[in-house]
């Protein structure tokens, strides 16, 4: 019988260092992928998307951005986001990379977006969010924050296509109260 939850008796060797050490590739009863399983007691280690957590925040019609002091796109320009942790919802994940990459304290309002990024596995949600407090300051995981107007976002030194995919569909509904939700543009289903 193949477990999918913990395992009531974990095997796994952890001396050596690698934990999945007694796990192999293999398609588990009732099942279509192929999976690592463990050979000791049957439990599958599941890989799934990585979930982004991000918003567009605004104080005053200005734009908060972020130029990113880490690799990828170190450098480059991007709106507050990054992976959730466990236990957490996805709004709260907005509020934490605010105040991780911003020192902000924000107000998450809606879901502005869902976007896929296949080729490395992720599912990005932004919602649209405001400045609670004010005051803002690079946190370290950034060189520099700043209020952008939209005429002066450097759109050529954005670090991501979601990040101007956010952008752009949040300017399509900044002053609607009641909209769907974006996803990947026209083009970029597949990306």
């Amino acid at each position: 019988m193949i477990k999918s939850d913990t395992p009531e008796n974990d095997t796994a060797d952890t001396e050596s260092g690698d934990p999945f050490q007694d796990f192999h590739r293999t398609v588990p009863d009732g099942d279509d992928h192929e999976r690592m399983v463990c050979r000791s007691c049957g439990f599958v280690h599941y890989e799934n998307p990585k979930l982004v957590a991000g918003s567009v925040v605004t104080d005053g019609g200005r734009v908060l951005l972020c130029r990113r002091a880490i690799e990828p796109r170190k450098g480059f320009w991007t709106i507050p986001a990054g992976f959730m942790e466990l236990h957490e919802t996805p709004a709260e994940g907005a509020m934490r990379e605010a105040w991780e990459e911003a020192r902000a304290r924000i107000r998450v309002h809606d879901l502005l977006a869902v976007y896929t990024v296949k080729r490395i596995s992720q599912v990005q949600m932004m919602f649209r969010a405001t400045l609670d407090d004010p005051g803002i300051a690079a946190g370290p995981e950034s060189l520099e924050v700043a209020f952008f107007d939209w005429a002066d976002i450097p759109w050529d030194s954005l670090a991501f296509p979601s990040v101007h995919w956010a952008l752009t569909d949040f300017r399509a509904v900044e002053d609607k109260n009641a909209f769907a939700p974006f996803s990947n543009p026209k083009g970029w289903e597949n990306a």
